[in-house]
């Protein structure tokens, strides 16, 4: 029987959770209000994808400078600029005249929300260990993760009853809520006097992936031969390539290319990858085809994805405790193969649409695989990273996970053939269910379970390894 947690540990917990939640939760929103926003500021398809990867792509360059930062100066105050920050974006998108203005403060939002998330898993690794980290992380992965598919249904409440520029500012409660709990945990801040960030390298990463991102995005209307395509991409990925390679040689990194080296590690983030990538094509395919696809109002269509937050609340905490116990592998193999089948059963949609026979079945066994995944990825990625550093391996693990979002939603028009229509959210279902497969496959071969006497060794709880 697990032992109750301290006062300390309950108010760390509550502060990790409501920080990432903030970030979760508009990171979501996004999708079931899109049809809205398109009516009212015009612009299409292309205009939709700016929307979400704006936020994805500030969020995952910045992550990565935002777990340095986190890990020199303190994750208390990373997360007092991210929560500040994301509260003041937040209200300029309630505000947007236009699609430009909105893509602007979208992508400041973003770069806010890379404050919140390292920061907040850096506080529960710093916090917790052994097989109590397994359980804080199932626990924070229940309640994030559930926000990030609650989302939806807050969304479409408020697209239909009120506005959609005010579901971009439900988040001021938990934002304040946080900051008067940070007060209160009155932590002590462990920074390093020789700590030098790499402000170029975070450049050349943003300005790497908005490049490639935007030739990906602006493709299918103005071909590959156009220079505002080929150019744009070029420089995008040789900008990347040089992030890469300073990396290798910068005295502080902040994508130190040595995590890679532990194998659980390298592993995880390859599937992390495509698993976050299926996610991110899944939430924003279903979102939308269900309101402009099946005409269901954007309440109904975030009604739609509560089955996947019930199945995250109900069973991610468990899926976390027992990963700690037996090891991550299973979980990490079977949970994406799950939601491969889930996806594969939303090709039962029809002209003749019904949600309970065609979309209900899917969605359960997709929230299914989603609660046994998410929590013994998560730890079996940090859990393989000492302690000190999991500002920087968390950041590394969440950007990763977002560029993954990033690419697929920029290669939407490829993968739809070019519209949301029943063909399109068919392709996108078996899209989705391929890029599973892979993730559950990479797991199986690439995961090792830590030894049953290395995970209760006094060594194995200084690195933060998650088994017990």
């Amino acid at each position: 029987m697990s032992a109750p947690l301290t006062r300390r540990e309950r108010l760390v917990l509550a502060i990790a959770v409501l920080a990432s939640f903030v970030a979760f939760l508009d990171g979501t929103i996004v999708n079931v209000a899109l049809p809205a926003i398109r009516d009212e500021l015009g612009g299409g398809l292309v205009t939709q994808q700016w929307v979400v990867d704006a936020y994805l792509i500030t969020l995952g360059a910045l992550i990565l400078l935002a777990g340095s930062v986190s890990d020199a100066y303190g994750r208390v105050l990373v997360m007092r600029i991210g929560l500040i920050g994301f509260a003041a974006a937040s209200i300029a998108i309630a505000a947007a005249p236009d699609p430009l203005v909105l893509i602007i403060a979208r992508a400041a939002q973003g770069a806010a929300g890379a404050f919140l998330v390292p920061s907040s898993l850096a506080l529960i690794t710093s916090t917790f260990r052994g097989a109590a980290q397994g359980r804080a992380i199932g626990i924070w992965t229940a309640m994030t993760t559930g926000a990030m598919v609650a989302g939806p249904l807050i969304g479409g409440l408020f697209v239909d009853l009120l506005s959609w520029r005010l579901a971009f500012l439900i988040n001021v409660v938990p934002i304040g809520i946080t900051l008067w709990l940070l007060v209160r945990l009155d932590a002590r801040e462990v920074r390093r006097p020789d700590a030098a960030i790499d402000w170029l390298g975070a450049a050349l990463c943003t300005l790497g992936l908005g490049g490639t991102v935007f030739a990906l995005i602006e493709q299918p209307n103005l071909g590959w031969q156009h220079p505002g395509i080929w150019i744009p991409l070029v420089l995008g990925l040789t900008l990347f390539t040089l992030f890469l390679l300073r990396q290798r040689t910068t005295r502080s990194p902040i994508l130190p290319l040595d995590l890679f080296r532990a194998r659980n590690f390298w592993t995880g983030n390859v599937a992390t990858t495509f698993v976050y990538a299926a996610l991110a094509l899944n939430g924003f395919v279903v979102a939308v085809y269900l309101q402009q696809g099946a005409g269901l109002s954007a309440t109904l269509a975030g009604l739609a994805a509560l089955p996947i937050t019930i199945m995250m609340i109900l069973l991610s905490s468990a899926a976390g405790t027992l990963a700690g116990k037996w090891g991550p592998r299973l979980f990490m193999t079977v949970g994406p193969l799950i939601m491969a089948g889930g996806s594969l059963l939303l090709l039962s949609v029809a002209e003749d649409f019904n949600y309970f026979t065609q979309v209900l079945p899917g969605l359960l066994v997709f929230g299914l695989g989603l609660a046994i995944t998410v929590s013994p990825l998560t730890s079996a990625i940090l859990g393989a990273i000492e302690p000190e550093r999991s500002g920087i391996a968390s950041a590394t693990n969440n950007a990763i996970s977002r560029v993954a979002g990033l690419l697929v939603i920029a290669m939407l028009a490829a993968i739809l053939g070019g519209a949301l229509d029943l063909d399109g959210f068919h392709r996108a279902a078996i899209v989705t269910a391929a890029l599973m497969a892979i993730g559950g496959v990479v797991s199986l071969f690439g995961i090792r379970n830590p030894r049953r006497e290395e995970s209760s060794s006094p060594a194995s709880a200084a690195r933060g390894g998650p088994t017990g």
